[in-house]
Order: C-alpha cells, then structure tokens, then sequence
C-alpha cells in the first residue's frame, strides 16, 4: 500500500520564493529604467490598472463630507451593476474610474444640494481584480489584486508548493513541467520548471486581473482525451490504455472528426514532445497502436493536418479550457458567480 502524501509547504514557497521575490521586484524595476517609452498602446495598458487603479463592482469604500461628520457613511460597495451612492448623489457610474474621478463626479451632484462640498472617499477593501491560483499550492482560490504582484508573489501568497511524504522522503506534489498560468484565454510561455528549480527570473511575469495559475498535480495518472470524441474529458490511466483504445472507450470519433491522424502531447507544456498517430496505418494492420502514458493529453482535430507544429498549440489551448472550466469548477464553483472570471478557451 502506498502511504498517503502528508502535506505540508515546499520550502521554496517560504523563504526561497519571498528572496526570489524580492530580486524579482528589484530585477522588473531595473528593466523599467532601461526599458524605451513605452508605445500608446502599452502606455494605455499600464496606466488602467499599475499606475491608474480603476474601481469595479465588489470594492469597498467609507464616504464623508469635510467638516460634516454626521455624514459620514462606512462600508459602501460598488454594486453589480457597477455603481455607487452617498447621499444625494444616489447612483453614480463607479466602475473605470479613478477614485479621484468619482470624488468629482459625486461633488457635481452634491454641489446642488451642499455649498462647496468636499467629498472624502477612502478605499477599505479592493475586491474587483482578482486571479485564481488552484492546484498543489497550499493557500488555494480567489485572491484580490490590489496592488502589482509578480508571479513568484502570487505563489509566496498562497504559502507555496505542496510537498508530501512518501516511504520517509519529502517529495513534491506539483508537476511543475505541466504548470501554467493562462491570461486572455492563452497559456503564457512560462516554464515554471526553471522558474522554480533554477531560479530562472526571466521566466516570472506581474500578474493581471484574470489570470489563472495552476500547480498541476505530480500523483496523478489521467490521461486527457479531447477533440471530436463522443466524451471528451479525464480519462483514468490503466496499464496497456492505448490512443485508439481509449478514444473508443469515450464514444469514439464524432462525424465531424478527422481520423487520418491524432495527436499525443507528452511531458512538458513549454517544451511537449509530439506523437503522430496514424489511424488509417494501425486500423489496416500496417503500424502498431501508440500506448498511452500517464498525463499524456490526446487531441483529435476537427480539420486535416499533416505536421504535428500545426496542432500542438491548438491541442494545448483545449486542454487547458477544458481542465480550467473543470478546475474551477470542482473547487470554486459553490463560490464564484457564473462568467465572473473568464475561462481559457
């Protein structure tokens, strides 16, 4: 019987990562002052959300108007729909403005009803930029970016790697190879292998609203059968599972598949290794049928293809749609409101 991983933190994701931080911060300022003027269109990126934090729904904030302490009103959420209320100025357009925007919109309707109001507006909770990191971290879930965090930041936030023990060792329970972090429904190109076991500060990147960090887990044998099968998904590994085998096992091609060829990606996803299956040569007994590995993730396509570069980014961004949607959803889902955070597609 194999013993159960006792969990605990990495030690990297202690005082290893906070010194991997500080170097971080220190290494991305040094680029900034080296770095030319930035283009209009990356000036505009920075300013909305580094330079110039904007107020969205789930944000907290304590009003008061200077010199009237019996107006003061606390704990005041920007509602859903992105709006805010104080006094008589009851339903003012919070969401995209600065705090000092929405000082001044709210003094120009209470100018009407006070003489020179001065409108004091204190930030209590910023809840509206979020991210989510799952996985075999230690701290899991959704957490409010109030300020700019780097990515060894965010995993330092969450306490870490999970390690465990297994036969008296401590072992690491992420599969850093096939880690990632998505944004805009892509996956970055970060190898979070050199990242974390070298120390590698190119390959860390300041974390943005919606991003999706997960620590993939290093314990698990499924294999991932996506594409035009009947029940794409998780797939249990079992011993001699080949790609013909197991794409018949989840109600085969659908009618719109190309069946020339399939796809296995193996290993790391920065740096996956490509297996071509030919159908037609293993179904007319001229080539034997590939076995399948644990995490292997076998891709059927839609349209023909002949070189397997063609597929591969096509087949990794369904693998990490699918697992994201799963992921968030079996450990988030009770929490999250429908479509508040977007998912890779």
């Amino acid at each position: 019987m194999r013993a159960l991983p006792h969990r605990r933190p990495l030690v990297i994701g202690h005082w290893s990562l906070v010194i991997l931080a500080l170097v971080s911060i220190s290494s991305l300022r040094a680029e900034d002052l080296s770095a030319p003027p930035p283009t209009p269109s990356t000036a505009t990126a920075t300013i909305s959300w580094r330079e110039r934090y904007t107020l969205g729904p789930g944000d907290i904030l304590d009003f008061s108007l200077y010199g009237q302490p019996d107006l003061d009103r606390g704990q005041i959420f920007v509602r859903p729909d992105g709006r805010v209320g104080y006094l008589q100025a009851a339903d003012i357009p919070a969401t995209g403005r600065t705090i000092d925007e929405l000082r001044t919109d709210i003094e120009a309707v209470l100018s009407t009803y006070h003489r020179r109001p001065r409108v004091i507006i204190t930030p209590v909770e910023l809840r509206s930029k979020r991210y989510v990191i799952l996985g075999k971290v230690v701290d899991k879930g959704v957490f409010p970016l109030e300020h700019p965090l780097t990515l060894i930041e965010a995993v330092a936030r969450a306490r870490g790697v999970e390690t465990g023990l297994f036969e008296g060792n401590t072992v690491e329970l992420a599969d850093l190879p096939r880690s990632f972090i998505a944004r805009d429904r892509q996956r970055l190109p970060i190898d979070f292998a050199n990242l974390f076991f070298e120390g590698d500060l190119t390959q860390t990147v300041p974390i943005e609203p919606g991003d999706f960090i997960y620590f993939a887990s290093a314990i698990s044998n499924d294999v991932f059968i996506l594409g035009e099968v009947g029940q794409p998904g998780v797939f249990g590994f079992t011993p001699r599972l080949t790609a013909l085998g197991a794409i018949a096992a989840r109600g085969s091609f659908t009618p719109a598949a190309f069946r020339g060829r399939v796809l296995i990606i193996r290993g790391s996803l920065a740096k996956p290794e490509t297996i071509v299956v030919d159908v037609n040569a293993v179904l007319n007994g001229k080539a034997l049928d590939v076995p399948l590995q644990p995490k292997d993730i076998l891709y059927v396509s839609r349209r023909p293809w002949i070189f397997a570069e063609e597929l591969t980014d096509m087949a990794i961004t369904s693998f990490l749609g699918s697992m994201t949607s799963t992921w968030t959803d079996k450990n988030l889902g009770p929490w999250l409101p429908s479509g508040s955070l977007p998912q890779v597609r």
